[in-house]
């Protein structure tokens, strides 16, 4: 079982790491960080994020960290 943290000061809400989460773990939140960017959030631990890392890969700030 896997599990993203994100930061939320390079976070840009492009969406890429939600569109290519293969289990949904990922999805939009209605809060926004400090540059005004709408930020994505780990949204569901128990949806099974398998740690595949495809989300951190995706991302072109690195916003995102993969445990497993």
């Amino acid at each position: 079982m896997g599990m993203v943290k994100i930061d939320q000061s390079l976070c840009k809400g492009c969406m890429l790491c939600v569109e290519n989460c293969s289990r949904g773990s990922l999805q939009m939140s209605d809060q926004y960080n400090d540059k005004g960017y709408l930020l994505v959030e780990f949204s569901d631990p128990e949806a099974g994020c398998n740690g595949c890392t495809m989300c951190a890969v995706m991302c072109p700030d690195l916003a995102l960290s993969v445990y497993k």
